[in-house]
């Protein structure tokens, strides 16, 4: 099977490494065909009122039209357990209003910390293909921050006793919700090569 080659529809350079790292062979299950990942970056229109699926399913369409070849999104979610699941796909707005003390303090009224890291990727071989999505869950709890704060929300989510930014960023990709949704999409163009 030819390389397979992903237009990674991104602007966050974490995340873009994340992704290469996870997805490089070295890193885990062997793989149908050596998946090579590129950084795409375009401006897309995120739709608000909608589900996170709903919301990588319609970046995904909308990035396949402007790109006209095979892509791959995704959306990240932080979702609190006291609060119904929000901030969930507004966790970045939410991050960049708030900070990490701000989102620790929307749970000081709440005994319950737990949360949960939702990642879902889309994936679309082209225009005119429906996306498919993949999507990991690592459940945790919101702790008051510790570690770099250089990605997001990592070092207010903690998972058996360190946040994500405490962990080494190998450790990470093996336990993240990223990670989980990645398998996923591995497991999948595994089926389609033995197909």
């Amino acid at each position: 099977m030819a390389p397979l080659e992903l237009n990674f529809v991104t602007g966050n350079a974490n995340k873009l490494a994340e992704v290469k790292a996870i997805l490089s062979p070295a890193a885990g299950a062997a793989s149908p065909a050596d998946i090579t990942v590129t950084s795409c970056k375009v401006d897309l229109l995120e739709i608000q009122a909608a589900t996170m699926e709903e919301v990588t399913l319609d970046k995904c369409r909308r990035a396949v039209e402007l790109i006209q070849g095979p892509v791959l999104v995704e959306d990240t979610c932080l979702c609190f357990d006291a609060l119904n699941g929000l901030p969930g796909a507004y966790i970045k707005w939410f991050m960049a209003s708030l900070g990490h003390d701000g989102l620790n303090k929307l749970l000081a009224g709440h005994e319950n910390k737990s949360a949960q890291a939702v990642c879902t990727f889309a994936y679309c071989k082209g225009p005119g293909e429906e996306p498919i999505l993949f999507q990991g869950v690592t459940k945790g709890k919101i702790v008051p921050a510790r570690g770099p704060a250089n990605f997001g929300w990592d070092p207010i989510f903690e998972y058996e006793g360190e946040t994500y930014a405490e962990m080494d960023k190998a450790k990470k990709n093996t336990i993240s919700h990223r990670y989980k949704a990645l398998q996923q999409l591995r497991n999948y163009f595994a089926q389609q090569a033995s197909a």
